[in-house]
């Protein structure tokens, strides 16, 4: 998967000295300060590009909100960004679907996360300045974008899609989208490496839930982020009808969308 969305730590750690890879550190900016980070890395929190006032727009925080975050953190267009959290990835896939969403054609996730990293390579708490660019975003056009809205899934569950709950049971059991498949978004994670399952085995897994890719796939959660995860590792894995419904089910109820309940 080295060579896709997701890079490995021995990627990123050849790569530390190329002004063009940019590391994004996604924590809470006290774990940033107190506990350390990866060499080069600049932090920006989660909730720094995460607006949960427009429902409108689910959680995202606008092109140019997101344009000026990268351009304070001395980001351009042009460089490889590879994002990073100390949650196997969760908060760190949020950023890289933000960032495809407004146009960056380079970003990528880090397989495992800070302690994953922190197994095999140097941390510091030495932080690094860069002087800030005047980032221009390009967000994705519709008919470009994975982003899906409630029109669009209600259209969906008309044909043959596969709806993928990333949830915990006891969410997916007190309310789900109809005939949705359960995957929690942890299944793909090797507790004890805290990386992603090896490919082989990742496929098998996904087979096992009807999620393949010959079939419209159409990825949902609360509040989109647990889904992040989902879609990069999908992305990273070859899947390519992917579709991402931000709203997620949070939206689904506020428009009094038909759902299931009790076990599947």
């Amino acid at each position: 998967m080295d060579d896709s969305v997701v890079v490995s730590p021995d990627w990123l750690a050849s790569r530390l000295d190329d002004p063009q890879v940019r590391i994004v550190d996604v924590r809470d900016a006290w774990e940033f300060d107190g506990i350390g980070h990866l060499p080069g890395a600049m932090s920006i929190p989660f909730d720094s590009y995460r607006d949960e006032n427009d429902i409108d727009r689910g959680t995202l925080p606008g092109a140019e909100a997101f344009a000026t975050l990268l351009g304070d953190a001395g980001i351009s267009p042009e460089d490889t960004i590879v994002a990073y959290d100390d949650t196997h990835g969760v908060f760190a896939a949020r950023f890289v679907l933000t960032a495809l969403e407004y146009g960056h054609d380079d970003v990528r996730l880090l397989d495992g996360d800070y302690s994953a990293w922190n197994q095999a390579h140097e941390t510091t708490s030495e932080t690094s300045a860069f002087e800030q660019t005047d980032y221009e975003p390009d967000p994705l056009a519709p008919e470009e974008s994975p982003l899906v809205g409630y029109d669009a899934v209600a259209d969906a569950l008309k044909h043959d899609a596969v709806f993928v709950d990333t949830r915990e049971l006891e969410e997916f059991e007190e309310a789900r989208l109809p005939g949705a498949v359960r995957f929690d978004w942890r299944e793909v994670v090797d507790d004890e490496t805290r990386r992603l399952k090896p490919e082989g085995e990742l496929e098998e897994l996904l087979a096992d839930h009807g999620i393949t890719p010959d079939r419209e796939i159409v990825l949902y959660c609360n509040t989109a982020r647990r889904i992040s995860h989902t879609y990069v590792v999908l992305k990273a894995l070859g899947y390519e009808d992917v579709h991402f419904y931000e709203g997620s089910l949070t939206e689904w109820l506020a428009n009094d969308g038909d759902v299931e309940t009790g076990p599947a």
